[in-house]
């Protein structure tokens, strides 16, 4: 029995010694680092995001003001016009034709006009030599001036006629961008017919709903009409960003907030002016308007500093013997993908965790770089 103890003695001694010589070393334990900043107040910028849909100033329904054919389109979807262009033209011939019949009516008002009044100067002059009585001399003014006032109706025929047959010819109102045209030639057209849609793009809203939050947060209360007037003057600018994450070289400015919150969405909508000199933007595009507001004497930690759990926002914070105690905080996102604004939790010189903050557990001490090196 004692042999074979000493056998196996000596095998374990001997895989020992095989082992050491084959240089493998056994695992050790290692120190795990953590970075950490001591909190501060600073100012910030955050960029608000809102989706925005872009419109006209003066985006304007092309219907006519006349019945009749359409006979001629001159324009096409997406064409830029300017104002006073010829758009469209419906058939004149019946138009002209009560021109003409107006014209041809006032001539003969004037005519009876002309009579009309020879025949009262000739009793006024007979009525001085006591020829004629008065009761001729007024019968004659009263038709004079009936004859007058035929006059001035059929010259407001004529000038009615008139604006009839301009109708026929539609011109553009406003410079800007045709939309789509749903009529063809042809066509039996009324005032009810709607022809187009005109965008004029010299100049673009930016529409987008904000919340009452938020402009409770932007503007301060007990302010008047006129001190939100200001207010909103002295916004900062703003920036349209396309779907495909281009961004508009032209900076646009807070115009006008609606006095009146949705009750469906409890929201305002916010109209932003952009310059539009090179035609790019268009009625209907969407996209995203940001707008950097400056935030002062804040606390602003960087993301990875914050531990998510369930509903929890957590920091650690290092004690004085280096050891992480996990405190709640409450954050807002700054919007650049980096840090967080903290609204609770955390005061000017505590010391937090910052890299490898999710590896900490509660009464873990915290090492530093100096000490792993020693």
């Amino acid at each position: 029995m004692k042999k074979k103890n000493a056998m196996a003695w000596g095998m374990l001694l001997g895989m020992g010694v095989m082992i050491s010589s084959c240089g493998i070393d056994m695992p050790k334990e290692v120190q795990t680092s953590f970075e950490t900043m001591t909190v501060a107040k600073s100012d910030i910028e955050l960029p608000y995001k809102f989706s925005a849909r872009m419109k006209g100033q003066n985006d304007v329904t092309v219907t006519p003001q006349v019945g009749g054919q359409l006979i001629k389109i001159c324009v096409t979807e997406g064409q830029q016009v300017k104002k006073g262009q010829t758009l469209f033209v419906i058939d004149s011939r019946n138009a002209q034709l009560d021109l003409e019949a107006a014209q041809a009516n006032l001539q003969a008002a004037l005519a009876q006009e002309n009579s009309a009044k020879l025949e009262y100067e000739s009793n006024k002059n007979l009525f001085e030599k006591k020829i004629v009585s008065s009761y001729m001399l007024s019968n004659s003014e009263n038709l004079y001036k009936q004859a007058q006032a035929a006059v001035a109706q059929a010259r407001a025929v004529v000038n009615r006629a008139k604006v009839e047959l301009g109708f026929c010819t539609i011109k553009a109102n406003v410079t800007g961008v045709i939309g789509e045209i749903p009529v063809r030639i042809g066509d039996q057209v009324s005032p009810m017919t709607q022809l187009t849609m005109l965008s004029g793009n010299t100049n673009m809203y930016a529409e987008f709903s904000v919340t009452e939050a938020i402009v409770e947060a932007m503007v301060q209360e007990g302010m008047d009409a006129s001190d939100v007037e200001k207010y909103i003057a002295a916004l900062p600018e703003a920036t349209f960003i396309m779907k495909n994450g281009t961004e508009f070289p032209h900076k646009g400015r807070v115009v006008s907030l609606t006095g009146v919150v949705n009750a469906a969405t409890g929201s305002l909508t916010c109209k932003v002016s952009f310059p539009n000199p090179e035609g790019h933007l268009y009625s209907g595009i969407q996209g995203t308007i940001v707008m950097t507001f400056a935030e002062k004497d804040v606390i602003v930690i960087p993301q990875k500093a914050v531990v998510r759990l369930q509903d929890k926002s957590l920091v650690y914070k290092v004690q004085p013997d280096s050891t992480a105690t996990a405190v709640d905080v409450q954050t807002e996102d700054t919007g650049n993908g980096m840090d967080y604004i903290v609204v609770s939790g955390l005061k000017v010189g505590d010391q937090i965790v910052t890299t490898g903050a999710n590896n900490v557990t509660e009464g873990q001490r915290v090492l530093y770089p100096e000490e792993v090196k020693k």
